[in-house]
């Protein structure tokens, strides 16, 4: 063992990643490097050649495309389309009811979708042209979308916390739960922030009722219904233990095609779209979850890992301190880094930590994604702002979307020193399995 060696590995890993080498390439680059500095040549072709099979060929990891295509089939099926206008019949008195209502529209998108991306380009296509119509500043406009797309990878199902369930090696069922908590509370964070600005800014964001017909409640749910089956189907199914997280990715993608076939909206361009999002994503997330697996492999050789364990024990770090620390690291590398890398980059290094202080890995891994998705909307790398600035570009600027999300930035504190606070808050549903 080589705990020097583990520190000039992950010195060489930032660099890399500073030097912009895609995540997966600098991954497998130094777990290589490292395990043939230390073990020969043969040991790390060795593990170079079985890590690609035995990482994909894990049953768990099949959840990822199944979910995925599920989500890719209701994006381009537009079976999610009713939700701004169900969610605006409901909500039309509210001040900052168009707001309000993207927020939820976009928490019903994540119930189906799985990512802040397409959660952020859906509603942006759709959310922020009217409310910049109804007087709505274009910047709050774009803010609470680039925002509340983030609850897009909170509420299950998840392609971020399937992944960390199967490196935590934790249950992802529970922390499907957990997301579910932090997911509602998120959006209503967001939510109070466009009250407050509704009282204090009128200007900004509109107190006066939408003024249109709203939809009558059968219309409502006319418009939603193939996205409350799929809630009903996954959720139910998964929550009661019917069936585990892998077979709902399944049900959920067979549900999506048979919902769209059903209202009409299933042709072979749909599917076509769907199906090469789907291969295209999973392999990017396989060949990353391919170098964090070698990766992890490399730091358990040099005794790293349980080296920062002892170290942790020694220094009589406290909870919050400790929360403290890795809160302030999963922040600066949201400013840097896309999500899937951070997460995968950092696991090795904590969960061996984690473990030795009895934190609780499902109560982690919420926390952990939430702290990955205040990342889509901080500068500069905000993918989630980028999205809307794409989608809305002749509303509102770059600039303008960083100055949106700051308000929502605030409530994204606020929310994580809640969960960090009180964790029986995440572990209360995941305690009732």
């Amino acid at each position: 063992m080589s705990v020097e060696t583990g520190f000039w590995g992950i010195a060489v890993l930032f660099a890399l990643l500073i030097a912009r080498v895609p995540v997966a390439l600098a991954l497998i680059a130094v777990s290589f490097g490292g395990i043939a500095w230390l073990l020969g040549l043969s040991p790390a072709l060795g593990i170079l050649s079985n890590t690609p099979y035995s990482f994909v060929a894990s049953w768990t990891m099949s959840a990822v495309p199944m979910f995925l295509l599920m989500g890719f089939v209701a994006f381009h099926a537009q079976l999610t389309s009713g939700l701004f206008d169900a969610a605006k019949a409901l909500l039309r008195r509210v001040p900052g009811a168009l707001a309000i209502s993207s927020i939820f529209a976009c928490s019903g998108f994540a119930a189906v979708c799985g990512s802040s991306l397409a959660t952020a380009a859906s509603m942006g296509r759709i959310a922020i042209p009217e409310m910049v119509r109804a007087g709505y500043s274009p910047s709050i406009a774009a803010g609470a979308i680039a925002a509340g797309g983030t609850i897009g990878a909170l509420i299950p199902p998840s392609i971020l916390m399937i992944l960390y369930g199967i490196f935590a090696e934790t249950s992802i069922t529970g922390v499907f739960l957990g997301g579910v908590v932090i997911g509602i509370l998120t959006a209503l964070s967001y939510s109070a922030i466009v009250l407050v600005l509704a009282w204090m800014r009128p200007d900004l964001v509109p107190r006066r009722p939408i003024e249109e017909e709203p939809l009558s409640a059968r219309a409502a749910i006319e418009r939603i219904w193939p996205v409350l089956l799929l809630i009903v189907l996954v959720f139910g199914g998964l929550f009661s233990g019917f069936f585990t997280a892998t077979e709902a990715g399944a049900i959920g993608a067979a549900g999506a095609i048979f919902c769209a076939g059903l209202i009409g909206r299933l042709n072979w361009m749909v599917m076509k779209q769907a199906l090469l999002e789907t291969l295209m994503t999973t392999a990017s997330l396989l060949i990353i979850g391919i170098g964090a697996s070698m990766f992890t492999r490399f730091l358990g050789i040099t005794g790293l890992s349980g080296f920062l364990s002892t170290q942790v024990g020694a220094a009589d770090i406290g909870y919050y301190e400790l929360m403290l620390i890795i809160v302030v690291i999963y922040l600066l590398l949201g400013m840097v880094m896309e999500p899937f890398g951070a997460l995968l980059v950092t696991l090795p290094v904590f969960i061996p930590i984690l473990n030795a202080e009895g934190i609780s890995l499902v109560w982690f891994g919420v926390l952990v994604v939430k702290l990955l998705e205040i990342g889509m909307i901080t500068p500069p790398v905000g993918l989630n702002v980028f999205v809307i600035r794409n989608v809305a570009h002749e509303h509102v600027s770059t600039l303008q979307i960083f100055s949106g999300v700051a308000p929502f930035f605030v409530a994204d504190l606020v929310v994580t020193a809640i969960v960090i606070v009180f964790p029986t808050l995440v572990l209360a549903l995941p305690g009732l399995m």
